[in-house]
């Protein structure tokens, strides 16, 4: 982190950084879900060094945990079948998220597009986890996620 700036953040493909940030990110999963106790078993279990962990452990987030408390606008490709929009609203209640606003087009070749935007704070779980439930709604066809804010 930069003293004299603020930071700045990029979002970025995993795929094409280094294992070490990965493994950093799952050092810290296991304690945080209590499935290990100690910094020093998290590490050895993912095969890192303290120093590595220690160096990163502030610096390497994944999406969904930087994106608590946040304002998020999902995109939808929907089927037009009655009930499509109804599942997804229900997957989002459930999750404890605040639905800001909901836009959709009228349906034109049997596909609506649809855009939600959730408020975060509240939410149980996390948005990767909330995608996931989403994606597998009968007459889903595309979610991206079209900004955080």
């Amino acid at each position: 982190m930069r003293i004299d700036k603020q930071p700045v953040y990029f979002l970025v493909d995993s795929s094409v950084l280094p294992e070490v940030f990965a493994k950093v990110i799952e050092a810290k999963r296991l304690l945080q879900t209590g499935k290990v106790k100690t910094i020093n078993d998290a590490v050895q279990l993912v095969g890192i060094s303290r120093s590595a962990y220690y160096k990163y452990k502030d610096c390497v987030f994944p999406f969904y945990e930087i994106s608590q408390g946040k304002i998020i606008t999902l995109f939808f490709i929907l089927e037009d079948v009655p009930g499509i929009l109804s599942n997804i609203l229900n997957v989002i209640a459930r999750a404890r998220a605040n639905i800001l606003t909901i836009n959709q087009n009228i349906p034109i070749n049997g596909v609506a597009n649809i855009t939600i935007s959730i408020q975060t704070g509240n939410m149980e779980g996390n948005i990767e986890e909330l995608v996931s439930q989403m994606e597998v709604i009968e007459g889903v066809r595309k979610i991206d996620i079209l900004a955080r804010e």
